[in-house]
């Protein structure tokens, strides 16, 4: 049997593991239920990948990140090695065969989100599968007092009973003690090898800085430091303004948030991960898989909501173990506005069932329907029908969304409907004058034969797919089939699509989970509590804050956060004020004014040194209120 190093070269490149990859591998190689916390990155997805690949059979990964999954799949592939993942908007048929490929192909890895394990013929196929591994990754989302818990997470620990003998490896970014013992205990970990990589990033400076002009600050931040750098805001709007805002002031910027095309993210991202432009502005859509090294500066323009998220991001920047900048810009206002935002937009349990009701009439889902329907959704639309408040009512879904009664995946899309306004027998003709178009169309009228009667909703990565062409092909002849007036097109955008997991049951499905919603507000309300203490304590060392919050304890401060050069700044402008100030009373008596102006410092400055120059009897204040040599 090959080595993990050596399938680590093999198909990674990598000549050596990461501290605790290796020890993590061994673990699970040996059988045992392992616990892994590798802060982000760290490399947690070696640890799965590595040991699958050296044991027969197929690995079993658990994740709520569709992005993340579709990526890491791709990724394999890639690779050739062979993978799949059960993500939401595939229907029952597709699964099945996907399923088979698992069963009958010689597949490696299985990815799926935890919800598909609540329906029972999946979970019955699985049991059948030779799984050699379960790898749970965001696992801190098992946990009540995890900053994402999902209850469908819940449900892992009833694979332990189907496979008794088959390693569990749980894996997270970032958890405290308290979420890892969580963790371990609804996972049903059988005393597991636990492997913690500590939170302390020694190249990585934590600023905090309470500014009134922002803009200015972060120009001069970027201007000192011009390699890549990452700024995240708050909203889409942030973005763009904040683009324009830095193209003004000469630096080349770009924006990445969950309203843009696939396309468009790709295209960006580009730019950017090729430095073809310095800065990326993005929201906290952007930076899951992202591995860029030599990113030297991460600038947060918002409060973020809570310190795992900050950790998380912030950590992008350094990854080359060169010295770099984590910086968070806030100032007076904004501590004032987050938390009377904060507060307006936390759902309670009659707006969750309102804005759930509201849904399913939007989309026409009767009482007791609705599983598994899936529908374009543009969140704004919505809340202007309704008269919802738009970030409550993201709150709200993104909240359904966790307990799994729907998915709403942010990923930008197009809404296509057409209809063709000529007769059945032009379009014969135009295929037999255009037979490179005959293909495409010909799927169309077999995949919607209401298509001459009425606008039938085109499903453009079916239509390729049974066509052999690509989506772009599909589109194309689409716009062109539009101009010449043989179809009439429409498109419209949406910025999401939501999947119903559940059937409709009104109040019956909101009392399940209002038990949940009350403990998430009561602890997004104790992270959001932990961000301002972060920001606002002025008096220790801002990475001591940060490895406190994570259940470490270190003694000695960072040396290089905001905290200790504002520190170590201060002795050195005191000794050189009072060494300007023994100087100008070598020359004649002074009183404080005249010092002040003299030496062009703060007058609190100046006040502290002269108080330290007579405790230590250098110089004596006169009765007129002077001050000379002693």
């Amino acid at each position: 049997m090959s080595k993990p190093l050596e399938i680590l070269k093999k198909y990674w490149n990598h000549d050596a593991f990461r501290t605790p990859q290796e020890d993590i591998i061994n673990a699970v190689l040996a059988g045992k239920d392992t616990f892994g916390l590798m802060p982000t990155g760290g490399g947690k997805s070696i640890t799965f990948q590595v040991p699958a690949m050296m044991m027969d059979g197929i690995c079993l990964v658990i994740s709520p990140l569709v992005a993340l999954m579709k990526d890491q799949v791709q990724n394999l592939q890639n690779k050739g090695i062979k993978a799949i993942a059960l993500t939401g908007g595939i229907s029952v048929d597709e699964m099945i065969n996907l399923l088979d490929n698992c069963q009958y192909g010689n597949y490696k890895f299985l990815y799926l989100s935890p919800e598909r394990l609540q329906n029972d013929w999946i979970l019955e196929r699985i049991k059948d599968l030779p799984i050699n591994l379960i790898a749970i990754d965001e696992a801190h989302c098992v946990s009540q007092w995890g900053h994402d818990f999902r209850p469908a997470y819940l449900k892992i620990s009833k694979l332990k009973e189907y496979f008794p003998k088959v390693a569990f490896l749980a894996l997270t970014a970032s958890a405290t003690k308290r979420v890892q013992d969580d963790i371990i205990l609804q996972l049903q970990l059988e005393n597991p090898s636990i492997y913690t990589k500590s939170f302390a990033r020694e190249n990585l400076a934590y600023m905090v800085f309470n500014v009134e002009d922002k803009l200015h600050l972060m120009e001069q931040i970027l201007k000192k430091n011009p390699q890549p750098s990452i700024i995240y805001v708050n909203n889409r709007k942030s973005c763009s303004e904040t683009v324009r805002q830095l193209e003004t002031l000469g630096f080349s910027a770009t924006y990445y948030h969950g309203g843009l095309s696939s396309k468009d993210k790709e295209n960006q991202m580009n730019l950017w991960m090729n430095e073809k432009v310095q800065i990326m502005v993005a929201t906290n859509a952007f930076g899951m898989g992202i591995d860029k090294s030599n990113v030297k500066t991460v600038i947060h323009l918002h409060i973020p909501p809570n310190l795992e998220n900050y950790y998380q991001e912030a950590g992008r920047a350094g990854r080359n173990g060169e010295k770099a900048f984590a910086i968070l810009l806030t100032n007076p206002s904004d501590v004032i506005h987050v938390e009377a935002q904060f507060m307006s937009i936390l759902s309670d349990k009659a707006f969750l069932n309102l804005v759930f009701v509201k849904l399913c009439n939007y989309f026409q889902i009767a009482y007791g329907e609705g599983i598994d329907e899936k529908f374009s959704f543009n969140i704004n639309q919505f809340c202007t029908k309704y008269g919802f408040p738009i970030l409550k009512t993201y709150n709200a879904l993104q909240f359904l969304d966790n307990q799994g009664i729907i998915s709403l995946s942010q990923e930008f899309t197009e809404k296509i409907t057409m209809q063709f306004i000529i007769e059945s027998k032009e379009v014969i003709r135009y295929m037999s004058l255009n037979p490179n178009d005959e293909e495409i169309i010909l799927t169309i009228l077999r995949t919607n034969p209401g298509i001459y009667d009425s606008q039938s909703n085109i499903n453009i990565s079916l239509v390729a797919k049974k066509s052999n062409a690509s989506e772009n092909q599909v589109l194309a002849l689409l716009h062109k089939l539009n101009e010449k007036e043989i179809i009439e097109l429409h498109a419209k955008n949406n910025d999401a699509i939501i999947t119903f997991n559940e059937i409709r049951e009104d109040e019956r499905t909101i009392n399940r989970v209002a038990k949940y919603l009350e403990a998430q507000n009561e602890l997004k309300t104790k992270q959001l509590q932990s961000v301002l203490h972060y920001i606002k304590e002025s008096k220790i060392c801002k990475n001591k804050l940060l490895l406190d919050y994570f259940g470490e304890i270190v003694k000695e401060n960072c040396g290089v956060c905001s905290y200790c050069i504002s520190k170590n700044k201060s002795k050195i402008d005191s000794s050189t004020l009072s060494d300007k100030i023994i100087s100008l009373l070598n020359i004649q008596e002074l009183n404080s004014r005249e010092i002040q102006k003299l030496t062009k410092y703060p007058k609190d400055d100046v006040i502290f040194a002269l108080q330290n120059l007579l405790e230590n009897d250098s110089i004596i204040v006169k009765s007129n209120n002077n001050y000379s040599i002693k």
